[in-house]
């Protein structure tokens, strides 16, 4: 059921503040405006929040709604035992049981994973079936899932060998998009560093040309973006209770048309509410759920494109008029308190500042990824400044501008 937004500020909703946070991350990417979000949007309810921060001078990591920090130089390709050690290592500097909220692939599908290993020490979404996070991860996973539940997803060809990439080259249609079969496991297997939009076959040759003998890429059809739509879906699936779901349009990304997203606003969408529902029930998520998905008008569907099992990095575009998020949502449920039900934030818009910088440039005389809802913004939250922890933008601006700096000190010196 949709709900009208109603005029004047969000509330916040009261959660259990005995019970802390901690914010997981694997690999080395310090500029991630998501897991900001996720020390504010805590942290401004009064809930403790400890971060895995790869140094002091982090954004994250300085954040007056932080905590504490924890300084833990992971790679992504750690063994499940090495894993579960540093996170028993982290509880026991805690104290308290916490909620562990993941921020990438790695780490969602890690926990659910472990399960009962770290059970005692977090609080955290169990599904059913604890390989099912991986599952809907791994782009094979979920392109085989959607066919099974007869959800809508463009076509996919996984190229069993070198050989089949170059079949498909010198067969198949282009534009095609090329993307790592399984994302959290790019860091044991680099393939392409995020979706690439292919043009044709002597490109897909020259991409190909540092894979191994099994590449773990799939080939994905490409959905042309004059007759296209971008959707967004960020869902809190507690179990038997309904879902808290918002759903939104993106409207710039970068790369242009296949990254992340760089602006966007909330509007409601019930056909895409009720494809979300039908996906979590027929698999049996929980958890929390960041799903992209692609409308094409050619065939007046909405189809599948990413399932990413942990909170997505623009999730703050969603505020209800309870001052809900899916971050607070997981938080609530886990700690047994109701989860509020409010009028759903139509139009409120978010914005990455230093990505919506390039890209506003690069979409210039271009149309937008998708249907913008009508008049201005009610509310615009940005990913970087906030004006109660403006010092997040600082490490942000300088870990931007350090590689532009590099090279221009490399002509002086050079």
């Amino acid at each position: 059921m949709r709900l009208d937004a109603r005029p004047g500020a969000a509330r916040r909703p009261d959660l259990d503040r005995s019970v802390p946070a901690v914010l997981l991350k694997l690999g080395s990417y310090p500029l991630h405006h998501g897991g900001l979000g996720v020390v504010r949007t805590l942290g401004r309810c009064g809930v403790d929040v400890y971060a895995v921060t790869e140094g002091a001078f982090t954004p994250a990591a300085v954040s007056r709604h932080l905590t504490g920090r924890f300084s833990w130089p992971t790679t992504g390709t750690e063994d499940p035992a090495e894993l579960a050690a540093g996170l028993h290592a982290i509880a026991r500097a805690i104290g308290r049981r916490a909620v562990l909220v993941p921020t990438d692939d790695e780490s969602a599908v890690a926990v659910a994973e472990l399960g009962d290993e770290l059970a005692d020490d977090f609080l955290f979404p169990r599904c059913a079936d604890p390989g099912l996070p991986r599952t809907v991860a791994s782009k094979e996973g979920l392109h085989e899932l959607c066919v099974r539940h007869g959800v809508p997803t463009p076509g996919s060809v996984v190229p069993a060998d070198r050989a089949a990439v170059e079949e498909y080259a010198a067969h198949g249609a282009f534009p095609v998009v090329v993307k790592s079969r399984a994302p959290f496991e790019r860091h044991r297997r680099p393939t392409v560093r995020s979706s690439t939009v292919v043009e044709g076959p002597d490109e897909l040759r020259a991409l190909a040309r540092d894979w191994d003998d099994d590449p773990a890429v799939i080939l994905q059809e490409y959905l042309p973006r004059e007759s296209s739509e971008d959707w967004v879906v960020h869902a809190y699936v507690p179990g038997d209770d309904e879902p808290v779901l918002f759903t939104g349009v993106k409207l710039r990304s970068w790369p242009p048309h296949a990254g992340i997203t760089t602006a966007g606003r909330a509007r409601w969408n019930p056909e895409l509410a009720e494809l979300a529902r039908h996906l979590f029930a027929a698999t049996g998520f929980r958890g929390i759920a960041d799903l992209d998905l692609r409308y094409d008008r050619r065939d007046g569907r909405y189809k599948l494109v990413d399932f990413n099992p942990r909170v997505g990095a623009q999730f703050r575009l969603f505020e209800d008029a309870a001052g809900l998020d899916v971050v607070r949502a997981q938080h609530l449920a886990l700690t047994g308190r109701p989860l509020p039900r409010a009028p759903f934030p139509e139009g409120r818009a978010f914005v990455v500042e230093d990505f919506d910088y390039v890209a506003r440039v690069a979409y210039r005389g271009d149309r937008t990824d998708g249907p913008a809802p009508p008049g201005r913004a009610p509310f615009a939250e940005h990913a970087w400044f906030a004006l109660d922890d403006p010092l997040p933008v600082v490490p942000m601006v300088l870990g931007r501008a350090r590689p532009v700096l590099s090279r221009v000190a490399r002509r002086f010196t050079g």
